[in-house]
């Protein structure tokens, strides 16, 4: 092997990220450190040139400066001491993904915690801020970390938001609306929807969105309830298949969770009705076997990797006490149209 060959990679400086943003190094590191009186532009710009340097802050020095840990936390809501396995979940698993790697960007580990009722847990973990992810009406671990008094954002819109509260969440209105209005120009006319019952706000903008749409197009509101645990995806196969029983029946279904595409295709096998030909079908979800199923199902993206990028800037901003930050932000979906609603 020829050492002399052999090369060591190093961190790029800020004076590099400064030449490929066409900033000063004061302002690279205000960028970065989430401090300073920056226009949104120009963090961005600074942002995207240390990415495609591959340049991360080193937070150790910088956090021991200023009193604080370096460590941003994440965590999900709990049902007790019910597991949830959420890094199973692709929506779930992308934005974490996405809000480590914008952590490391901006100079923090990210630490993400078990989904366990652990007092102790979130009252002690040292950290600077956290992201709590799906905050509930009755969320025990919002209370939790609300009672140790430093920055939390919240992936998702709470139920009961307080005023100070900070969240970045999908436009879930948009979302659904993206979903009826491409099935209604495929042709769809009754289109019936499965609504998991859940105390987080996501069901019930879901919800609200769909009324809303079926109001303005006067159109017949089809919905199907389904309890959430323990087994959803048993319960909302049987959802569907009770919307699928009406007479008339829908000519489409929508569903809001991860498996929905699925549940709903199986359930349209079990009753001899063939997609796209008979019923339309199509989800919200970040599942991309959906590319794969028979049909590929059309589905409408929540968009977590850029939420996750989000989420961190406005922990960061809070963390640091920038001023003049959108503490409340929205996500634009995405949809991704499949055979599946093509008839």
């Amino acid at each position: 092997m020829d050492m002399k060959s052999t090369h060591v990679w190093r961190r790029p400086t800020l004076e590099a990220v400064a030449a490929r943003a066409g900033v000063s190094t004061a302002t690279v590191s205000n960028a970065l450190n989430g401090t300073g009186r920056l226009s949104e532009a120009t963090r961005q710009r600074v942002i995207a040139a240390a990415r495609e340097l591959g340049h991360a802050q080193a937070s150790t020095a910088r956090a021991t400066a200023s009193g604080g840990t370096g460590v941003l936390g994440l965590t999900m809501t709990t049902y007790g001491d019910l597991p949830v396995s959420y890094t199973e979940i692709p929506y779930y698993a992308q934005l974490v993904l996405s809000a480590m790697a914008a952590a490391h960007e901006r100079g923090y580990l990210l630490v993400v915690l078990p989904s366990s009722l652990s007092p102790w847990m979130w009252l002690n973990t040292p950290m600077d801020g956290v992201i709590h992810v799906g905050p509930r009406a009755d969320d025990p671990v919002g209370a939790l970390l609300r009672e140790r008094g430093i920055p939390i954002v919240t992936e998702g819109r709470p139920p009961r938001a307080r005023s100070g509260d900070a969240w970045v969440d999908t436009d879930c209105d948009a979302g659904v609306r993206l979903l009826l209005d491409h099935l209604a120009e495929a042709g769809a006319r009754r289109i019936g929807l499965t609504l998991p019952l859940h105390d987080d706000a996501y069901p019930q903008q879901i919800g609200r969105a769909y009324a809303s749409w079926c109001a303005e197009r006067e159109t017949s509101v089809l919905f199907e309830e389904y309890a959430s645990l323990p087994d959803y995806f048993t319960a909302e196969r049987d959802a569907v298949g009770r919307l699928l029983d009406r007479d008339p029946r829908p000519d489409a279904v929508v569903g809001v969770y991860s498996d929905s595409g699925h549940n709903v295709l199986a359930a349209a096998a079990d009753r001899g009705l063939e997609v796209p030909r008979d019923l339309l079908v199509a989800c919200i979800s970040e599942d991309s076997d959906y590319a794969a199923t028979t049909p590929p199902v059309t589905t409408a993206s929540l968009r977590p990797d850029r939420v996750g990028e989000e989420v961190v800037d406005v922990l960061i901003a809070l963390v640091n006490g920038r001023s003049g930050v959108e503490r409340r932000r929205s996500v634009q979906p995405l949809l991704i149209p499949r055979r599946s609603t093509a008839r």
